[in-house]
This record gives C-alpha cells, structure tokens and sequence, in this order.
C-alpha cells in the first residue's frame, strides 16, 4: 500500500492531503492563507522530500516557500528566490510553474514565470537565475499575453538529456533548447493559432499545457486553445488528435505515468463558453496515442455542472494503479485510484482550484 501526498494550490492557499496505505484521504490548511498559489511541485530527489510552493500575496508579492517535513513548516529565503535582474527592467508577477528536473540534473529546478521568463536553480529551488536566451529571445518583441497573462507555464525536461527543455509560453507556442537552454527554437509546426490571420504562424499560438508520455520521452501531447495534439518528435512537429472529444479547448493534460500511449483532458465548451463540454463533469482518456478518446464518468456528477478545470489542475501520482486528480474552479476535488475508472470527491468548497499536484511518498 502506498502513501500519497495531494497538494492542491487555489485562490487563497494551499491545501494539503495525505493518504496514509489505503486508509482515508486527511486534509488541513490552508497554508499561506489568503496567498493564490499557482505553482506547487513535490521534489523527491532528496534524502526527505521537498514541498515547493510560488505563493502570490497581494500585500507581500509573489514568493517561493520550501518545506522539508511534508508542510508542518516552511521556509522562505531571505533574499527572493526568483527575482528579475535591474537590467532586465522587469519584475516579478507570478510563479506558475515549479519543475523538479530529472535524475540526470538531480538539484536542478525550473521556474516559469510571468512576465514570461524561465528561471534555473542548481540547489533545489533555494534560488534561481534566469535563463537570458529565451528572455532574449528575438521572437520576444512579439509576443502577445493569453488571457491570463504572458507567462512560461509548463516546463518538460528529458529525464535521460539534461540538456533538453521543453517549454510553453502563453501566448507565444512552444520553445526548445537540446543545449541547455544556450539556444531556443520556436516548436509549433502543425499547432494552430484561429485567432490570427494567418493560423499556422511559426509563433504566436497559446498552448494551455504539455505532457510528456510514459513510454517515449519524445512523445508529448498538447492541449492548445482550441486543438488537441500530438508530436512524436519532442515537439519538433505536431499531429491533430482532437477527433472523437466533445469539444477540443481546454486548458489541462496529463499523461498516465506507466501506460504508454495513455493521456487525459478534460474538455472545456468553448473560449468563449468556459465550462465543461456539454455541461458534464467529464475526464477523456486515449489508451492509443490519440487514435479514440473515452469519457470517464464513474462517480462524477450526472447533473449539469460547471466546474472549470485549469491548466495545472489535473495531474498523475506514480502508483500501480495510478492515482489520477483534478481540482475546478467550484473548489471541488477529484480523485481516482484506478487510472481514471472509478471517480471520488475528496473535499469541496475550497476556493478555486489553480493547480494540483500528487506523489507517492512511501510505501
């Protein structure tokens, strides 16, 4: 039997569940109280694992919180962790994503940032240096915000080469580097943008997330506003799987972190309608790379429902069977620990959910 960390990051704080074996789900929290937590990571690379957390208060700013004993305490740096260089002109918005690298680069952190930037750390998020060539990118000059900002929101790195970094830029598309971030390249061919005149630009689409597969590094999936995709080429190039969902706009995907070729989304009815498809509390999942999608409902509301869920607020633990969640903007959260067959409501009337996160941390 397993033990499972939850953390679910919202509007006002973070709350915390465990799962001790297979006993019942404990929640507490709220943790920075009255602080949007949008970014939130579980780093197990460590002797002990390491919560990370991007608090955003709206007296103190944004920050970044670590704790080594599953959240009893916390630390804060005394100097900010991630912080714009003067010369920059810029300063820091918010942290929406914190990204334990893989064992190749084993205290490596990433941070992605709005104003859209990419920050490193090499001591396990103690503190972080931005990455120049991608904030020096001269695509930047360009680049536009997505609705909810102008942002670098999800990070991928190739467990195998850490010199590989994927990243998505709201509302600029996908960038990679495969030397450690010296040189970034725009990665967007097949992804669409039908809110330009000219809908295939080579940058400029507004990615929502990535997922890498459990099978093939290379093989990632992409929930773009409107489109469903598929590259089997670490993002080199783009294939729509979008047929055989009730709507292909959303904001979440996740991948199954054992099954190859299996991912999950959770369909939105439109930009300009941001529910659920249909008005169903529903999660879809290919078991075949995006071949056939099937709509997972077992223990899900059957009413009409209205809950959003966000693009950080669907996740995987790594359990056998796998632990699959998800968190909307009705403060409910899901859980299923049979890969998304069976579905239970863990806790409700939260603020909005903004991320979730999940790990196994003992057996």
């Amino acid at each position: 039997m397993t033990d499972v960390l939850l953390l679910a990051g919202t509007r006002k704080g973070l709350f915390i569940g465990r799962r001790r074996g297979g006993g019942p789900w404990e929640f507490d929290g709220p943790h920075f109280n009255a602080q949007a937590v949008y970014a939130a990571a579980v780093d197990r690379r460590g002797p002990v694992p390491r919560i990370l957390v991007g608090g955003d208060s709206s007296h103190w700013g944004p920050s970044v919180f670590s704790s080594d004993d599953l959240g009893r305490t916390w630390r804060e740096p005394a100097a900010p962790a991630v912080k714009f260089p003067q010369d920059t002109g810029a300063s820091l918005e918010r942290v929406w994503q914190l990204h334990p690298a893989g064992p190749e680069a084993p205290d490596v952190v990433y941070a992605g940032t709005e104003p859209a930037a990419l920050f490193r750390s090499t001591d396990r998020g103690e503190s972080f240096e931005l990455v120049r060539p991608l904030w020096e990118h001269p695509t930047r000059k360009s680049w536009e915000p997505g609705g909810g900002g102008e942002a670098v929101h999800t990070v991928i790195t190739d467990p195998a080469d850490a010199a590989a970094v994927t990243v998505a830029v709201s509302a600029a598309g996908v960038f990679r580097t495969r030397d450690g971030g010296t040189s970034w390249a725009p990665s967007n061919d097949g992804v669409s943008a039908v809110f330009l005149p000219d809908p295939h630009p080579e940058f400029g689409q507004c990615v929502h997330k990535i997922a890498q597969d459990a099978g093939d590094t290379g093989r990632l999936y992409l929930q773009n506003h409107w489109g469903v995709y598929r590259s089997d080429d670490a993002g080199g190039s783009w294939t729509d799987i979008g047929a055989g969902l009730p709507s292909d706009f959303g904001f979440a995907v996740a991948a199954h972190p054992h099954r190859p070729d299996t991912a999950y989304v959770f369909p939105i009815n439109a930009d300009s309608d941001r529910v659920p498809a249909g008005h169903r509390c529903r999660v879809f999942r290919t078991s075949d790379a995006g071949a056939s999608w099937e709509p997972l409902t077992a223990g899900l509301p059957d009413v009409d429902h209205y809950g959003t869920v966000l693009r950080d607020a669907l996740c995987t633990d790594d359990a056998n069977p796998a632990g699959i969640y998800f968190g909307n903007r009705n403060g409910e959260l899901y859980a299923s620990a049979d890969d998304g067959d069976s579905w239970e409501l863990l806790i409700s009337h939260l603020p909005d959910v903004l991320c979730v996160r999940a790990a196994v941390i003992g057996q």
